[in-house]
């Protein structure tokens, strides 16, 4: 068995940030494990821009952004394994990896999970119909046509509005793709404003809202779909199907954090973010085990996980040193308008950041956070929608005394 510091699983966006900033503080036995053959993640493959103008104040294609990273991580000799994948994690920090050198045993001090999350299948939502070939996940279609130089089809369906969907409307428009349409069955984009901007009205692709997919036909090779407009409530809206001719499916439906290794180490998991429940420096109910990225909540701007996985690092230093102490646990109660809160309790009473989502869009809010009637803090939102993270720093002075801690939107 080999002993380790800090042992990072996920060589993403979010590992690689924690391991430059654990090699900030000191810390210097490190091991980042990645299952893919390079560093970097999904940011490999989107190969548009956008990225960095929070963290490094200027647009960066994926690709460059992870660089940014990966020299950081070259530079400082960080120790990492790639084509190594975890396939066990117990509850006392034994890790157990599988390369092409076998099976290896790792005991650590401390784990950071930055697994990231995976797409939602056709089999997740329960498209009835055929079964034929030319439906995609929107990343695997990614995947394909910018690392692997593969044409997926001509005439496309994209179902959802996810961020990945609305991108890759725009790159198979610009590969000559032609009569692409975008299905969404809420009342409202579930992607970023600025992409629906930029990837479908400057290219003049139609979104449908309030729509979806009811049936997939084709022997062989997808032919065409039917699409139906829902109600209020969700169900069919009589004689509103339509058949619309095609050879490709893109399905970007949602994403689901990749938390089997959170769940055989016993780690406990949040019911709507998919993602571990965490204290304020992002650990688990296990000492000694954070979470942070896409594994912990779903994050819609790659700088935001950045940050937050230079934020628990701060949790990290203080567990090694054995300052993290559990002074209380304050469970964060939700209020209406709001879906989700990370982090969910609070040991002590240090400055927190905290992530929402909201239930609906909206303008002209409010946050509210209160100690039982006390009002600590208010933040104005001038807009909010769900597809939209909302990050809200509390000060230790502000949170000093509080015995609760509820947050609502009004």
């Amino acid at each position: 068995m080999q002993k380790k510091e800090v042992i990072i699983i996920g060589g993403g966006a979010a590992g690689l940030a924690a391991a430059v900033a654990c090699k900030q503080k000191g810390i210097g036995d490190i091991l980042i494990i990645e299952r893919e053959d390079y560093l970097g993640g999904i940011l490999q493959q989107c190969i548009h821009d956008g990225f960095g103008l929070e963290k490094f104040h200027t647009s960066l294609a994926g690709p460059e952004y992870a660089q940014r990273y990966v020299d950081q991580v070259v530079d400082k000799k960080i120790p990492f394994l790639l084509n190594s994948m975890v396939v066990s994690l117990t509850p006392q920090k034994e890790v157990i990896v599988i390369n092409y050198r076998g099976l290896q045993h790792y005991r650590t001090k401390v784990i950071i999970l930055a697994m990231g999350c995976r797409e939602r299948t056709r089999g997740a939502i329960s498209i009835p119909g055929a079964r034929p070939s030319g439906i995609y996940t929107a990343g695997v279609a990614q995947e394909l046509i910018n690392l692997k130089n593969y044409t997926v089809g001509e005439r496309i369906v994209v179902l959802g509005s996810g961020d990945i969907g609305l991108i890759m409307a725009r790159r198979l428009t610009l590969e000559g793709a032609e009569g692409i349409t975008v299905a969404e069955k809420l009342p409202y984009s579930s992607g970023l404003p600025r992409n629906i901007n930029q990837c479908l009205y400057d290219f003049d692709i139609p979104l449908l809202l309030s729509h979806t997919v009811v049936d997939i036909e084709g022997n062989g090779r997808l032919s065409g779909v039917t699409i139906a407009q829902l109600g209020k409530r969700g169900g069919i809206i009589p004689g509103s199907k339509r058949k619309i001719a095609c050879d490709t499916l893109l399905l970007s439906v949602g994403l689901i954090p990749e938390n089997e290794l959170s769940r055989e180490a016993g780690v406990v998991l949040d019911n709507i973010t998919g993602g571990p429940q965490v204290d304020e420096r992002g650990q688990t109910n296990i000492p000694g085990i954070f979470a942070c990225g896409n594994v912990l909540q779903v994050h819609d701007i790659v700088d935001n996980v950045s940050l937050e996985a230079e934020y628990i690092v701060e949790g990290v230093t203080e567990y090694l040193e054995g300052k993290l102490i559990k002074e209380r646990e304050i469970k964060v109660e939700l209020g209406n308008g709001l879906r989700y809160v990370v982090p969910q309790k609070m040991i002590s009473l240090k400055d927190t950041t905290f992530s929402f989502r909201v239930n609906q869009p909206g303008e002209k809010k409010i946050l509210v956070f209160e100690d039982g009637k006390k009002v600590i803090k208010k933040k104005f939102l001038r807009r909010v929608n769900p597809a939209e993270m909302v990050r809200v720093k509390l000060s230790s002075s502000e949170l000093e005394g509080i015995k609760t801690l509820s947050v609502k939107l009004v």
